[in-house]
């Protein structure tokens, strides 16, 4: 026979282990249950962290056009085939015109351009146009020679997209010095006497 001494003794021994038990699934429920609620929570803080990270990845990689120094060169075909580079260029003075077929503002100051671009080549001058179209020579091709475009078009693609930072608008223009630094720089169409007052002060 047991003792009550021995009896009571067993009794809470087994009592505490089931205790025990009882108090750590609660503790495991509690932090199964917080787990649960908070994880929305966690996983908005990653989520923007993440964007955080990548906005500043894309800060610190994303070109920076600035006046005063020059663009980056590129090396496009025209619709020949023939490769042109922005280094060509330099020791005149450029406009670097990105425009579309399709870009209303493009179309108004494309003849100044041209006009530009019969008044002042001997004087070392030229425009360079780099279409931004999608569908490519067969949409340009027509446009060029309806608006007597006297001046080289070239094919931009995804990389001089993300050389010259986006291009988040069009027309944009860079007008360039002989020194081959940016002069003036335009997103969005500007008047014709404003073009032509640049290009002077350079020439």
């Amino acid at each position: 026979m047991f003792s009550k001494a021995r009896w009571t003794g067993g009794s809470f021994g087994a009592m505490s282990k089931v205790r025990r038990r009882l108090l750590t699934g609660f503790a495991f429920v509690c932090v199964a249950a917080g787990a649960y609620l908070l994880w929305p929570v966690a996983i908005h803080y990653l989520a923007q962290a993440i964007l955080r990270s990548e906005q500043s990845g894309e800060s610190e990689t994303k070109p920076v056009l600035a006046i005063g120094q020059p663009p980056p060169n590129f090396t496009l075909k025209d619709a020949k085939g023939k490769k042109l580079s922005l280094a060509d260029y330099k020791g005149k003075v450029v406009v670097l015109n990105f425009w579309a077929t399709w870009c209303e503002p493009c179309k108004r100051e494309i003849p100044w351009f041209v006009e530009f671009e019969k008044q002042y080549r001997n004087r070392g001058f030229t425009v360079i146009g780099v279409s931004m179209d999608e569908d490519g020579w067969k949409v340009i091709n027509p446009f060029v020679e309806d608006h007597g475009i006297n001046y080289p078009i070239l094919l931009g693609d995804e990389n001089i997209e993300k050389q010259y930072g986006g291009i988040d608008a069009l027309p944009m223009t860079l007008v360039i010095g002989r020194n081959g630094a940016i002069a003036f720089m335009h997103e969005g169409l500007i008047s014709k006497a404003d073009y032509e007052k640049e290009i002077q002060q350079l020439l």
